[in-house]
């Protein structure tokens, strides 16, 4: 799920099994890592790389990325098995398969095209807000999900940072706290996408907010659901 530091935090494990990657949107925080981990792969890679994305993700990531001017288009180089890299176009709503899961996009409520994502391995399911000033969309997305086991919600800026959050379409804890009205507390809340610089404002506004069920996710923990 994204790849904004993909190339820098992949282990050696990762490199050798990771071959598809699902963009919730263009944002250089969420795909800068995609071009350097194909770039570090593109010599032992023995299939291509699929990325899963919207249509207008897709032609961000080939006009101003993948574009000979800033990084090698690879979706035009031959390799053995075809080009290093595969885009796999997707549509709100529908579903597909990406390694062994299965995915459903719903919109976020972002300032560029943008996706959520129901997450499945058809067992149980997670859903995943990516970047989103509201979670109407999830919560309609979510609402018939009778395995839904986890709810991922981004919550990038403290509350001092209201009128940033709201003009570049992103949550504060205050904002989260209503958007969590709209669902009902049937399973655990992740916070997840904290800009590092305010992450212990963040995470002490969140705590002092009091929400059942909610907790921050930490990066380099495991989580199963």
């Amino acid at each position: 799920m994204d790849a904004g530091s993909l190339a820098m935090a992949a282990t050696d494990d990762i490199r050798r099994s990771v071959r598809d990657i699902v963009l919730t949107h263009a944002h250089l925080d969420h795909i800068a890592g995609l071009p350097l981990f194909i770039d570090d792969l593109f010599a032992t890679l023995d299939e291509p790389v699929r990325v899963h994305a919207l249509q207008d993700v897709i032609e961000v990531l080939e006009r101003d990325i993948f574009n000979w001017s800033v990084f090698p288009k690879f979706s035009e180089i031959d390799a053995a098995f075809g080009p290093p890299i595969v885009y796999r176009p997707i549509s709100f709503g529908c579903e597909f398969q990406a390694a062994n899961l299965s995915f459903r996009a719903f919109g976020s409520d972002h300032k560029v095209p943008s996706a959520g994502y129901i997450v499945s391995d058809g067992k149980s399911s997670v859903a995943i807000s990516g970047d989103s000033a509201s979670l109407e969309q999830l919560t309609i997305a979510a609402e018939n999900q009778k395995d839904l086991t986890a709810v991922l919600v981004e919550c990038a800026f403290p509350d001092e940072f209201e009128t940033i959050a709201r003009n570049s379409h992103h949550m504060t804890p205050a904002i989260l706290g209503e958007q969590l009205k709209k669902l009902d507390d049937r399973c655990p809340v992740f916070v997840i996408n904290i800009k590092p610089n305010y992450r212990q404002q963040v995470v002490e506004q969140i705590s002092a907010l009091q929400i059942k069920g909610i907790e921050i996710m930490n990066v380099g923990e495991d989580y199963f659901w």
